[in-house]
């Protein structure tokens, strides 16, 4: 709303002088205003779709739905600044999450925006480490029973619908603290 008054203010500005303008101003002005509504619509659409990757597909482990949010050959920056390149390298990333929290589920985006092709999602992730956790050298972790609620953050740079790159962030030192004894 803050930009359509902006625009209407900008538009006043000169009421009189140079009135021949006035025609081409407001053509102008409705031409960005247009614009500006187009881009927060498809900025809407991609953050819907990506309340749809993390509540469902996520949480759920429907995999094959990645595919309805990601281009084939999106890359992926993890955390730790390693990068994967494709839908099914990704998955790989994200499933050895759920072997020892099974129910690890994305439960809110309180922060949520975008500009441009870009997108901006924080998310809370909450689950349970149940399960033992593989660890080094074919040992594992046994389960601790202890829950966890951890804040991630998700950038996504989108083309033609799909996101085609994405940069993960969290704190894995902030998750091994509340989870293990």
């Amino acid at each position: 709303m803050s930009a359509l008054a902006l625009l209407m203010y900008a538009s006043c500005s000169n009421p009189i002088n140079n009135s021949g303008d006035w025609k081409a101003k407001a053509d102008s002005l409705q031409a960005k205003l247009n614009q500006f509504e187009q881009n927060q619509q498809e900025i809407n659409t991609y953050l819907t779709r990506f309340d749809s990757l993390d509540f469902d597909f996520y949480s759920h482990q429907q995999w094959d739905s990645l595919q309805l949010s990601h281009a084939s050959n999106i890359v992926v920056t993890y955390p730790d600044g390693h990068q994967t390149t494709g839908i099914p390298t990704h998955i790989s990333e994200l499933k050895p999450m759920f072997v020892f929290a099974p129910d690890t589920r994305i439960v809110s985006h309180p922060i949520k925006f975008g500009s441009g092709k870009y997108t901006c999602v924080v998310g809370v992730m909450e689950g349970t480490f149940s399960q033992p956790m593989p660890g080094s050298g074919g040992k594992s972790i046994p389960p601790t029973g202890k829950k966890f609620k951890l804040q991630m953050c998700t950038v996504g740079e989108w083309k033609d619908g799909k996101m085609i790159a994405e940069t993960l962030f969290w704190d894995n030192a902030a998750l091994m603290k509340q989870i293990m004894p």
